[in-house]
């Protein structure tokens, strides 16, 4: 490190062939011209400063842009081409009323007889989409198609055009193309069949077309907000402190846990944005246990913390069975076997019993590390959890799914 040299001369020479020479280069220049103590403090701090990368994450990660978001799309539509797959048209009178509509429109006359179209190649879908922000007119979107009927596979069906519409009722896109499920079904001439994955429901790539753009400008907005995913105080003021340090003091400005204004003016709004994103912020993450009962799940936050407690945890097993006795038949009992019920009634109890005693767990892997070492697992892990919480022992939040 130059931070061991006292002088120019001892410290090694850089490189001139036009790169920026290291920022030790200035301390060394400070010991040099009689600023020593100076120096050496500065180095002192550079070593003891923590890496910039150690649990930090990029702003672009953490939170988003207020206003830059996906819009949903939802349309109906007709999915063709079917190998008798599609909805029985006795039954889904809205595939018959939109076939027939379809054939209609496209200078087909079937109204007069509807009740003869007996077709099974034709299955009425929903159409989803998300519709990004800053999309363009002409650009492509995915697609997913899922059936409404009594359709049982639409694999190798076509979707016609269908219009996709947004919550204000206005055509955002045009979906059509080929719908692709992943999914394999067989059924047997006795009647047995395998499915997987589902066949009822697929996508289209690329399968929408853009026709309408939703109106915003980024670089219009001088003031602008980030929203933080996980909403918490530290979090927002340490995002607030890097901006700062970055573009300039009142920058950013937290107003709340989750959302920190931005003050642009004057500045190129897509540039500062793209400094932002890039600055690396340690996010903060409140004390909580999540808990599934249902799978045995447990999940616990890196603050989680407990008090000294004692815990003691074992099994009494009851065991009751019947094992009724025949009798051989006797003498003058004409060949009759006779009954005897007999009941057995067995309790086991472990003798390991472990009474252990938990001191106040700095960290998260002592707080595991000891609940381990009593030989807990994740169902009796979900009792003591509550049992310690129950206790006032439990530093932290307990959430039951």
């Amino acid at each position: 490190m130059a931070c061991l040299y006292a002088d120019r001369t001892q410290a090694p020479a850089w490189p001139r062939s036009g790169s920026q020479p290291p920022p030790w280069r200035a301390l060394v220049a400070g010991v040099q011209t009689g600023t020593r103590r100076a120096g050496l403090l500065m180095c002192v701090l550079v070593l003891l400063a923590p890496g910039q990368a150690d649990a930090q994450i990029r702003v672009k990660d953490i939170a988003d842009v207020e206003g830059v978001r996906e819009n949903q799309l939802v349309g109906y539509g007709l999915v063709v081409g079917l190998n008798g797959t599609g909805d029985k048209l006795d039954n889904a009178v809205f595939t018959r009323e939109s076939l027939v509509g379809m054939l209609e429109r496209l200078g087909v006359n079937t109204r007069d007889q509807i009740a003869k179209l007996e077709t099974k190649n034709v299955a009425a879908v929903m159409v989803t989409g998300m519709l990004p922000a800053f999309a363009r007119t002409g650009s492509r979107i995915d697609i997913s198609v899922s059936a409404i009927g009594d359709a049982t596979n639409l694999s190798g069906g076509t979707l016609l055009v269908t219009p996709l519409l947004a919550a204000d009722g206005e055509v955002y896109g045009v979906g059509q193309g080929a719908v692709t499920t992943g999914a394999v079904a067989a059924r047997g001439a006795s009647g047995s069949s395998v499915t997987r994955n589902v066949p009822t429901s697929g996508k289209i790539a690329n399968g929408a077309i853009v026709e309408r753009e939703v109106a915003f400008s980024l670089g219009a907005h001088a003031a602008v907000a980030l929203a933080l995913r996980n909403p918490d105080l530290t979090t927002a003021r340490r995002t607030e402190i890097a901006i700062n340090l970055a573009l300039g003091p009142g920058t950013a400005r937290a107003t709340d846990p989750r959302t920190v204004e931005l003050n642009l003016q004057h500045r190129d709004v897509v540039d500062a944005l793209t400094r932002i994103e890039d600055l690396r912020v340690e996010p903060d993450t409140p004390a909580v246990v999540v808990i599934d009962e249902t799978s045995g799940t447990i999940v616990m936050g890196a603050n989680v913390r407990i008090s000294t407690v004692a815990i003691a945890q074992g099994n009494l097993t009851i065991r009751v069975s019947e094992a009724p006795e025949i009798s051989q038949p006797e003498a003058f009992s004409k060949g009759r076997t006779a009954t005897a019920p007999r009941s057995s009634i067995s309790v086991d109890s472990e003798h390991d019993h472990k009474l252990g005693l938990l001191t106040a767990a700095p960290t998260l892997r002592d707080l595991v590390a000891s609940l381990n070492a009593l030989g807990v697992g994740p169902r009796d892990l979900i009792s003591i959890l509550q049992a310690i919480k129950a206790a006032g022992a439990l530093q932290a939040d307990l959430e039951i799914r």
